[in-house]
């Protein structure tokens, strides 16, 4: 079976590691984790991967059904975020269309979900960078809603902002919620994952 690359977007460091614009590294985080998977950084991909396994039983798990997963966050600024990506896909030999990208979304609600194959960027600077580099939108996309910024505040500023301590637990929820989207989307495809978390 072909491998598959999930890739969660953010800005590199821990200066950003809590901003709502690294919601998708958050949640590749949240997998490795699930996989007891272990980061590396392999020489000039400007990127952090764990490769772990998915089956029936979840990530990380063995099996005859098991399909190789690489797990990525990237080391370099949002709107850069498709050279590694690119080098990725290049050196795991992995299509566009078996490329998940987790990303954050200011037109969904809080916490609210929508997976899709394909599409623009909508404005948002890593996706149009992974759509540069790779030539095609035709990759799977993971949206993470973190609602529109408050009043006046530019979008800019609210996505390079920290989730309040309010929305802590449910932020956590969320995480893993769209972990398991994303473990459905591999496992179990698009149209099922779609059906149980779309929101």
């Amino acid at each position: 079976m072909a491998p598959w690359l999930v890739a969660g977007l953010g800005n590199p460091g821990p200066a950003y590691a809590t901003h709502r614009h690294n919601v998708g590294a958050m949640v590749v985080d949240a997998l490795a984790r699930r996989a007891r998977a272990s980061f590396t950084s392999p020489r000039l991909m400007r990127a952090e991967v764990a490769q772990t396994r998915l089956t029936a039983s979840g990530i990380g798990g063995v099996g005859a059904d098991a399909q190789q997963v690489v797990l990525l966050k990237t080391r370099t600024y949002m709107n850069e975020s498709g050279l590694p990506v690119k080098k990725a896909a290049a050196f795991f030999t992995i299509d566009p269309a078996h490329l998940v990208v987790v990303h954050d979304e200011l037109d969904l609600e809080f916490g609210r979900l929508r997976l899709k194959l394909g599409g623009g960027d909508n404005g948002h600077n890593g996706l149009r960078s992974i759509r540069a580099h790779l030539g095609t939108g035709d990759f799977h996309r993971v949206r993470f809603g973190i609602g529109r910024p408050p009043g006046r505040q530019d979008p800019a500023d609210f996505v390079l902002s920290p989730f309040p301590a309010s929305l802590r637990e449910e932020l956590a929820l969320g995480i893993e919620r769209a972990a398991d989207a994303v473990e459905v989307l591999i496992g179990r495809g698009l149209v099922e994952a779609q059906n149980r978390f779309n929101s």
